[in-house]
This record gives structure tokens, sequence and C-alpha cells, in this order.
């Protein structure tokens, strides 16, 4: 088994460039180095697995660059530190590990280097690795101190509450990706106990939902973006509305092995109210209250670009999905992938506009599964806990409670800034 970390992925370009429908990587030397790992680690399927995540930032140089770094990190420690399969890590595994990045080894740490591979100069293996990492690469870097007359980092190393913070958050956008999957069933980062000493992240479920003013660039960016190119982001539009108004996952829309999503799951009942039948995690049925809203504006709008009436039929067999050329369905992957391509426009009008740092921050940790979180904890305050229970799916009202019913930031400010300390009667 190797002990010694190695870089897995490359820059962003060359990243790009390689065969996806292959397992595992195309540097030969990253496949060796990955096949010298228990068979029990698992360590090509969690190479996949963090390969197929970084795609969804592919057209984000920096954001690739940052997010690689962190679930690199990640997965060798889980092989070589924790020693078990990635997709097996618990709750004490990601306290474990934050608590590892906050003060790794010195082994863990090297001078900054700007390549993580470089070509062989070994004359007799470089046919077989042309290839291979860059002897100064190290999972962390630091600055080497002026005039140390080293090529080594600091000895000591102490992340930041900022690096502590993106870590955090990077590592549980990760294992949401693989809980939308069904590669996990349990989020290990979302479990941490005191998020606060490990992150300064003190609500998880606050953290992992944009803000009213993110929401509403996030929008208008979709439907400008539908305006511009109505032949590539119609149907864009339309996954944001509909992930969004419904609080659903990404296997609500793109469906599972034994259901394929299609127009006719929106049925209206004998009072004209319409609901959304599912079948949920675990193959359970369900359905989810439409609101008039999304109806009006949305899936309308839709069915109207693919020339179909304006309201679904019953037994109506139109997928909900299709590809540019026609075929029915997507996939999960496709989906994430649109839709960072909408959070990633609705940033650069943010910076654009000259929006502070704050207003923007998070947004550039948003997933897809952030817009079921962000439209339950906006419609909270307007809704029964049992009603959002029912349409979010949870098994206990305590876990819906427990999660949304909070404010925002913005609105507890507001709250107390009009407040005066005389006069109050």
């Amino acid at each position: 088994m190797s002990s010694e970390p190695k870089p897995l992925f490359e820059a962003l370009e060359p990243f790009l460039d390689q065969d996806f429908t292959r397992e595992g990587s195309s540097i030969a030397f990253v496949q060796a180095y990955l096949g010298s790992f228990d068979a029990q680690l698992s360590a090509l399927r969690g190479y996949d697995a963090v390969r197929a995540f970084l795609r969804l930032y592919e057209s984000s140089e920096q954001t690739f660059n940052s997010y690689r770094t962190h679930v690199e990190r990640l997965l060798l420690w889980a092989l070589i530190v924790r020693k078990k399969p990635i997709f097996t890590l618990k709750r004490p595994d990601a306290e474990a590990y934050l608590t590892f990045c906050r003060n790794p080894p010195l082994e863990w740490i090297g001078p900054v280097t700007r390549g993580r591979f470089i070509s062989n100069g070994d004359s007799e293996r470089a046919a077989a690795f042309p290839l291979v990492p860059n002897p100064k690469w190290k999972p962390f870097s630091q600055k080497i101190q002026k005039n140390s007359g080293r090529d080594e980092p600091n000895p000591t190393y102490a992340a930041s509450k900022g690096t502590m913070n993106q870590v955090f958050s990077v590592c549980s956008s990760f294992f949401e990706f693989l809980a939308e999957d069904a590669l996990v069933s349990v989020n290990p980062f979302r479990l941490v106990r005191n998020k606060q000493d490990f992150s300064g992240v003190a609500s998880e479920a606050q953290a992992r939902a944009l803000t009213p003013l993110q929401w509403d660039y996030v929008v208008e960016t979709a439907e400008a973006m539908a305006f511009a190119d109505p032949v590539r982001h119609e149907r864009t539009l339309f996954i944001l509305a509909t992930l969004f108004s419904m609080y659903l996952r990404i296997s609500d829309l793109v469906g599972r092995a034994n259901w394929e999503p299609c127009m006719g799951d929106f049925r209206q009942d004998a009072e004209g109210n319409w609901w959304y039948h599912v079948i949920g995690k675990g193959n359970k049925p369900g359905k989810i209250a439409v609101r008039d809203d999304y109806v009006q504006r949305y899936l309308k709008r839709y069915r109207s670009f693919l020339g179909l009436l304006p309201l679904p039929t019953d037994n109506e067999r139109t997928s909900l999905l299709k590809t540019l050329d026609g075929r029915p369905g997507l996939s999960g992957r496709q989906v994430r992938a649109l839709l960072q391509s909408v959070f990633d426009n609705a940033l650069k009008k943010m910076k654009a506009e000259g929006r502070e740092a704050y207003e923007m921050n998070s947004l550039h940790s948003a997933s897809a599964h952030w817009l079921r979180h962000t439209s339950a904890t906006f419609d909270a305050p307007f809704r029964k806990a049992k009603d959002l229970q029912l349409d979010l799916r949870h098994s206990n009202l305590s876990t819906t409670q427990d999660t949304y019913y909070h404010s925002h930031d913005q609105e507890r400010m507001h709250s107390i800034r009009r407040l005066g300390m005389k006069d109050r009667g």
C-alpha cells in the first residue's frame, strides 16, 4: 500500500482532454499509484467519483483549482491516513479530517509549486510513465521563509479560519454530490458536531442556502440565458425553477432505474390543484404540492417552447427532460453542469455590478442541492412545519423544524435595527 501522497489531478486543460469513459486516470503514473492501494479501499472508484465532481466546475478554472485541492486532499487522506474507502467515511472521520487539515504533518507540507506533474527524466521508464509527480509537490503548501537557505516550508503550519471554512464547504458539497447519486447514504460533514470549532460555520443548513439576493441573481441569470439562447437554456431555466419550486432532489427530476419522469407526473386533482408525483428515495412514492406561480411562469413557458399544450394531460408520456438532439432523459451530471453554468454566470454578473465580496462568497460553493435547501428556507416562515415536511418528504417532523425554521441573517438584522432603546410602549 502507498503511504506517500502524490498528486492525482492535472490542470484544467489536460483534465478536460482525457477520456472520461475510461475508469481511472489517463496519466499512467496516477493509474499505477491508485492501483497500489489495497483493493478494499476502492481507490479507483473513489478517484472516478472525485473526477465526476470536479467536472461540474470545468467552466471556471479558479473554482476548479480550488475544489481540486480540497477533494484531492480528502481522497488521499482517506486512503493513506484513515485507510478507508471515501464512500464509507462517517461523522468521526469528517471531524478527524478537519482536525488534520487545521494542522497537517510536516511530510504533507511542501513549498508552493506551479506544476503537479513533470516530464520523466528517467529515459528507461519514460516510455511507461512519460509524466511523473513534481517531487516538490505536497497536498498542503506554504511559502518558504526568506533567506532560510532551505527549499522547505516553515516548520509550523496552521490553517486560517477562512481556509477551514473552504475545506468544510467543499467537502460537504462533495458528499452532497455523492448523496444525490446514491453513492453514500449520508453527508458526514453535515453531521459534524460543534461545526464552529472546526470551520466557523454556525449553521450548516443556512450555509447550504443561497441568500435572497443571490437567488434573485441566479434566477434572473437563468432567464437571461434562456432569452439569449432558448435552444440550449429554456431547458436550463425549467430545471432550475422545477428543483427550486418543489424542493426536489436531482433524482426526482432525472429519475431512477424503475422510474422515468414524464409530463404526466404532473396531475391535477378535482379541486384544480396541481401535484407532482415522484418515486423518491427507497422507491417510496410521493406527491408534492405545486405552486401556482411555477405553473404559470415556468411550466407553461417550457411546454410552449416544446410545442406542447399549455398544461400536461392525463397519462401524458412526454419525457420531462430531453437532450438537445431529442433523446429522452438527462443524467444527474448533465443537470448539475447546466446549473453550475447558471451559478457561474450569476457570480460574474454580481462582480460586474460591483457587489461586495460578502454578498457573493457562499455562491462560490453553491450546488444543485442548494436549491432544495434555499427554497425550503425561504418558505418555512410562511408554511406550517407539517406541510413543509410532507413536501420535503422528511421522515421526521423534527428534521424539518431543526433544519429550516430559523431566519436569515439579513432578516434577523432587519428585525433589530429598527427597534429603539426607548419609547417601546
